[in-house]
């Protein structure tokens, strides 16, 4: 590992942008349809409303928007369940006597 992480580390810090990425959309949206609302007239426009509309809307949106964070949190995650694959079968390989397989 060229920068010191571990795999896991790595994949909790894309794990954790991805999230907070589509938690500010849905924070965004919901103000942007709650003003919209507001400029349009509509006076007793409650924010869960637009809170719920914004979830809908965030959901599609959001896996399209953040491709990219999305297909690296999941590589993060994958990276570092192979790890723990590898960790856990040369404890296995360890505790049955073995020599454990090389890992690089």
């Amino acid at each position: 590992m060229s920068d010191g992480t571990s795999p896991a580390g790595r994949a909790v810090v894309s794990v954790s942008l991805y999230a907070a990425a589509r938690v500010a959309l849905v924070v965004v949206l919901t103000a942007v349809i709650y003003w919209t609302g507001r400029a349009l007239g509509v006076r007793e426009f409650p924010i869960v409303v637009a809170a719920l509309f914004a979830l809908v809307i965030a959901m599609p949106l959001g896996f399209w928007l953040f491709g990219p964070l999305r297909r690296r949190a999941t590589a993060g995650i994958d990276a570092a369940t192979e790890r723990r694959r590898r960790d856990r079968e040369q404890l296995r390989a360890r505790l049955r006597g073995e020599a454990p397989p090389d890992s690089d």
